[in-house]
């Protein structure tokens, strides 16, 4: 693939124009990230205190006993979305589903261990070590390209 950028100063806004012989999916790729809107904001609350969270801090966000929890370096966070939600927000190239009440930041995974008969083990940078629940090992493995 060839990039080309130009630099004009009468142009007024930024264009993007792509050449090709035909559609694919690299292109159909490329389109989907120029038009996704930027990552929203979330918040958490610790210390009776609202904090926002930067999603480059995230290790993982989990669901326990009917709430929802933000794990980052600095502690824990009672998050008032539901995990969807958090998932529409989250950026899709970092954050993965790994079981019905857990997301992660791969990222902040230090490996992956697949020796485990039906599931696939995960240990963040934290320390904290979690599990993928089967439904989603394959769609795992096909993100680590396994």
């Amino acid at each position: 693939m060839q990039i080309e950028i130009k630099i004009d100063s009468s142009c007024t806004e930024p264009k993007i124009v792509i050449m090709a012989a035909s559609m694919t999916e690299d292109i159909n790729t490329i389109i989907k990230r120029l038009s996704m809107d930027p990552p929203q904001i979330i918040s958490g609350i610790k210390d009776d205190k609202l904090e926002v969270l930067e999603q480059t801090d995230l290790i993982r966000i989990y669901a326990n006993s009917g709430k929802v929890y933000a794990v980052t370096d600095k502690g824990e966070y009672t998050v008032r979305l539901r995990l969807y939600e958090l998932e529409e927000r989250l950026d899709k190239n970092q954050f993965v589903r790994i079981s019905n009440s857990e997301i992660i930041n791969l990222k902040k995974v230090e490996n992956f261990d697949l020796s485990f008969t039906g599931t696939i083990c995960v240990k963040l940078s934290n320390g904290i070590t979690t599990y993928v629940s089967r439904r989603y090992v394959s769609k795992i493995k096909k993100i680590l390209g396994v």
